[in-house]
């Protein structure tokens, strides 16, 4: 396939990385232990860690697991929302050789036992909050040792006040009964009295069960190795490494408002970050926009991830506006496309740009992204990311040229791509072909090289023959004044196979289902309008904001 984006790439960003100069993600993340000792890793709730307690923490958090008689290659979970415990926990794993298995806190004790018993998990870190829904569980699941912890374990007596709060105030701990368990500070002051014993490590080993989202059907552990999260990592630092750097010799400040446990956090934030000296900030909870912008004005980032639901979000806040932006250099959309209604009103209101990228779970998951120079184009995904190929293909794999009247399917390949889904053969072999990535995603080529999405294969919509996406609909609905979000899918008809329907958040009470048909008509062609209009007081979302199409489907 042809690489036109080459002839426009940003200037200092390299064509190729190498991800063969380390053999494990753990050995590149122990260099920066030692570069940056003295320097914050992260912050939670005023509370700093830095690179120097993080690697000794760590230490001790992967000699417990190995003292409790794990083992290379074991499966440990982790599930918790954004707290400094993660951190340590993940480098523990990955310095004692075990796989991680992160896990999204806000699931059913039924999604639970798919994901546990699908990794084969052995061992357990768990928030407090979500202890009850394990003790439901655990007897069908493998999990022997189990690590409990509380949102202010680790903030000395301060803890001890947020603890009382959420325990007694908030009631966000619900009772449970496990036995046999230990807390986090305990783990560690047991770990501290052992070593990791040497173990064999390579590029390819699986280092990371990262399951997908489930939005398009049954969650799957994506295997991701060594190789995978090395080169993701370097990709993306090559990337943003003009908005990394920074100023006098400070480190930059990335406002960690996603999940760690999401793979666009995990590698982004937790790693890509962290490789450079970055500080992170810890949000725990980033539907509480208040306390979010509270910390926003106390930290004043220089990078700020996100997605499109959180950037709408801060920017309907009265408060968001009077925030000092001076400091910010960059915002990165990720996850779910960013709508140019959005992307514009954020540069106008913070004087920055808001650059899309794209990927997922089995690209580790950075595959494209905007430059962050004056080249950046919103509404495209941006160009291919370092040592990376993009392409179009039709529905029987050949290439499609340039052009907006190509649409068909993204495919990618380079070193991020996935090893394949833990123990799902028949899966992998299905997304991924001759060492190309079948995404399910549809978009197109520009002639620069420059890629836009266009919508999720399986979320077209079919109107008279005619394809409808449903994100061209969303973003048009998000021009509109008085709409807060908006969700389009499609749904049966007996005279056209399909019509739109669109559920709908108000920004403004007054809005009428004729104030939306009218914009729309001005703005799409005839059948493209909603022919159905529901509006919800919220829409289904992912913990990190993806707004949940299927459970609309089923639900309607």
């Amino acid at each position: 396939m042809e690489k036109p984006w080459l002839q426009h790439y940003p200037a200092g960003v390299p064509v190729n990385i190498d991800p063969s100069q380390y053999n494990r993600v753990i050995d590149m993340v122990e260099e920066s232990f030692q570069k940056f000792a003295d320097q914050p890793a992260f912050v939670f709730m005023d509370k700093s860690m830095t690179f120097r307690e993080l690697d000794e923490k760590s230490m001790a958090f992967g000699a417990y697991l190995r003292s409790r008689g794990l083992e290379p290659g074991d499966r440990v979970a982790l599930m918790m929302p954004n707290l400094l415990q993660y951190p340590i926990a993940m480098f523990g794993v990955l310095r004692a050789g075990m796989i991680l298995v992160n896990t999204n806190p806000l699931y059913t004790p039924r999604e639970m036992k798919h994901q546990f018993v699908d990794s084969g998990a052995k061992a357990i870190l768990i928030a407090e909050n979500f202890a009850g829904n394990l003790e439901q569980i655990i007897g069908e699941t493998q999990i022997k040792t189990v690590i409990l912890t509380s949102i202010g374990e680790m903030l000395g007596l301060k803890g001890a006040i947020v603890n009382f709060v959420v325990r007694r105030v908030k009631k966000m701990v619900p009772k449970y009964s496990l036995t046999n368990t230990v807390c986090f500070l305990n783990a560690l002051k047991q770990g501290r009295k052992f070593t990791i014993p040497p173990f064999q490590g390579g590029p390819d080993d699986t280092i990371a069960l990262q399951y997908t989202g489930g939005t398009t059907g049954v969650s799957k552990g994506t295997m991701l190795t060594n190789r995978n999260l090395l080169a993701n990592m370097m990709q993306i630092r090559a990337w943003l490494m003009p908005v990394l750097q920074g100023h006098e010799g400070e480190s930059a400040r990335s406002l960690c408002a996603l999940p760690l446990y999401h793979i666009f956090s995990f590698t982004v934030n937790c790693l890509a970050f962290m490789s450079v000296g970055a500080c992170n900030i810890l949000i725990v909870n980033a539907r509480d926009l208040p306390a979010l912008i509270k910390e926003w004005r106390k930290h004043k980032p220089n990078i700020v991830p996100g997605v499109n639901t959180l950037f709408n979000g801060l920017m309907n806040q009265s408060s968001f506006s009077t925030l000092d932006f001076s400091s910010l250099r960059i915002s990165v959309g990720g996850a779910m496309a960013v709508q140019r209604a959005v992307a514009e009103r954020w540069q106008q209101v913070t004087g920055t740009q808001l650059i899309e990228g794209y990927g997922m779970t089995e690209s580790s998951p950075v595959l494209t992204v905007n430059p962050v120079d004056d080249t950046s184009r919103i509404g495209t995904i941006g160009m291919p990311v370092p040592s990376t190929e993009v392409g179009i293909v039709d529905e029987k794999g050949n290439p499609l040229p340039p052009g907006p009247e190509n649409v068909g399917e993204i495919v990618a390949r380079g070193p991020q791509i996935m090893k394949g889904y833990w123990q799902r053969p028949e899966a992998t072999a299905e997304t991924v072909k001759d060492g190309w990535l079948y995404t399910g995603d549809m978009g197109f080529m520009h002639p620069d090289g420059f890629f836009q999405i266009v919508d999720r294969k399986k979320d077209m919509i079919l109107v008279s023959g005619f394809n409808v996406y449903p994100n061209e609909i969303e973003d048009v609905l998000a021009m509109h004044p008085k709409v807060l979000e908006s969700a389009a899918l499609g749904i049966p008809d007996e005279h056209s196979g399909e019509v739109v329907k669109v559920f709908i958040v108000k920004k403004d009470p007054s809005l009428t289902e004729e104030e939306v048909r009218a914009h729309c008509r001005e703005n799409l062609t005839n059948y493209k309008i909603p022919r159905q209009v529901e509006f919800r007081t919220e829409l289904p979302k992912t913990n990190v904001g993806k707004i949940l199409r299927r459970e609309l489907r089923e639900k309607k």
